[in-house]
């Protein structure tokens, strides 16, 4: 049982290796303004993907499923705030059957309506500048300027041809309230708290039962020293693993799409309890700029033709950090079942290179084309994550029959801490994918491996002087820094937060 668990351990910490592959200095954290394209449009750049069994107690049952887009966001960005782009699709994709093609999509549109608040200054009604007038303690409230709701769309089959059918509020209607950010404490005199859980809603998914939503702003959980490791890995990645140092994504925000879906309604193959997940964005192919716009919310541009992905992360850190950077906006805009045409990138890694440059005493490992990363990169590991059946592709991959862990007893390192649970069988807010990426890029699943290939990755311990280290960013967090309960993600800093 020992050995299994040392094997699954092993292996866990492969997957993301591979996505690690490149990681000249990661830009910013997981995907964060990973691609030139995206560099100008902040609102569908997807930073973070999550997908895990669900470990509030009694949800044992559900998968929950986090899409994070627009990053960086300072909490006093007003006087708009952040807001999801109206003219964008944003989608959540399921693949049931490890064919790396969709099976379910779950489709998110926006609109913001603005209620025109005015002003009587003199003689004249005046708009008002900003996004609430007053206080505000309930969805749609009175003093909010500018609603932002939600449509959502379950789409079984292709995302575009497939069979579509609305989800509906099983209080009623299928238009859903985003909250608005969190833009201090004297607009939410009842507390933040009290106003966003008013925005989670059960909705009811066809064929499948209840599941639970809710789309709005929360702290930026994914956590790395960013400025240390930009600057020539200024730190000792060979120092304690929580060293202390600044985790430069701590004073951010980010934009939450999460949803709560029954584990019966994703694994659908018989037999087969493996999923797959990925999240994308799409714009509309033609964009023009409107010389002459009118009164109204975003209307500078006129939008229209068929729908056009640009954003997409499944496993953390791929594009950002092992993708050539004049493919990244190739790879945003690919699907799972064409990654054979990045597969150099997962053979011949740069990231081992660069970490051997920079402290010689650890050596790249000498195995190539890296057969350890691309079996588990792209196929999910055997006997924890693997489809039965599987098309080699990137995305996030979850063994819904492995059992959730409660908070109190998630290992950050996931499987190579013993919990099967965590990274890489899925991913969950705590799980330290910085630090298992390090690893694995630098040979572990080699040293694992043994001298006999007892995993059988193509790879011995001689092949990876440096794949015993416990390579480090000095920066941990455990799942007691997170809710505990739907949709698991902090509350975001408050706007005043810097006072």
């Amino acid at each position: 049982m020992r050995r299994r668990v040392a094997v699954s351990l092993l292996k866990s910490s492969v997957l993301f290796a591979a996505i690690v592959g490149a990681f000249p200095l990661p830009a910013g954290a997981s995907s964060h303004r990973e691609a030139p394209f995206l560099t100008n449009a902040p609102k569908v750049d997807g930073t973070d993907f999550y997908m895990f069994r669900s470990y509030e107690a009694g949800r044992q049952d559900y998968v929950t499923l986090l899409a994070n887009y627009i990053p960086f966001q300072d909490p006093q960005g007003g006087p708009n705030f952040y807001q999801f782009d109206q003219n964008a699709l944003y989608e959540i994709h399921i693949d049931s059957n490890g064919d790396a093609q969709e099976d379910i999509t779950f489709q998110f549109r926006f609109k913001n309506t603005s209620k025109r608040t005015a002003l009587p200054v003199g003689d004249k009604q005046v708009l008002i500048p900003l996004i609430n007038s007053g206080p505000i303690s309930a969805p749609n409230d009175a003093a909010l300027n500018v609603r932002e709701t939600y449509t959502i769309d379950i789409v079984r089959g292709d995302r575009r041809s497939g069979t579509r059918t609305r989800l509906a509020n099983t209080a009623g209607g299928t238009e859903f309230d985003k909250p608005v950010d969190n833009i201090g404490e004297k607009t939410f005199p009842a507390g933040y708290d009290a106003y966003a859980n008013q925005h989670i809603y059960t909705v009811a998914i066809p064929g499948c039962g209840n599941g639970r939503v809710f789309v709005g702003q929360r702290k930026e959980p994914f956590y790395i020293a960013v400025g240390k490791i930009f600057d020539l890995f200024n730190l000792n990645p060979l120092g304690p693993e929580n060293a202390g140092n600044k985790n430069d994504l701590e004073q951010k925000n980010i934009s939450t799409i999460a949803m709560e879906v029954p584990i019966a309604c994703l694994a659908t193959t018989a037999g087969d309890p493996v999923i797959g997940g990925y999240t994308t964005a799409s714009m509309r192919q033609g964009r023009l700029l409107n010389p002459t716009p009118g009164s109204g919310l975003n209307n500078a541009t006129k939008e229209g033709g068929a729908w056009t992905q640009i954003s997409r992360i499944g496993m953390p850190l791929v594009n950002e950090v092992v993708i050539g950077i004049d493919d990244k906006d190739r790879f945003n805009a690919s699907k799972p079942k064409d990654d054979g045409q990045f597969i150099n990138y997962v053979t011949n890694p740069v990231l081992p290179k660069l970490v051997e440059t920079l402290f010689p005493s650890a050596k790249a490992p000498t195995n190539f084309p890296r057969t350890d990363l691309v079996t588990v990169f792209l196929k999910g590991i055997s006997g924890l994550n693997q489809p039965k059946s599987v098309t080699a592709s990137e995305m996030m991959r979850l063994n819904t029959s492995i059992a959730p862990v409660a908070a109190t007893s998630q290992n950050p390192l996931g499987v190579a801490g013993g919990d099967k649970a965590g990274f890489p069988n899925g991913r969950r807010p705590a799980d330290d994918v910085t630090d298992l990426s390090l690893r694995v890029a630098m040979g572990a699943l080699c040293v694992l491996t043994g001298p006999t290939d007892t995993l059988q990755v193509g790879c011995k311990p001689a092949d990876a002087p440096a794949g015993g280290l416990a390579l480090t960013d000095g920066v941990r967090k455990t799942a007691a820094d997170y809710l505990q309960t739907f949709p698991y993600l902090s509350a975001p800093l408050p706007g005043n937060f810097n006072k």
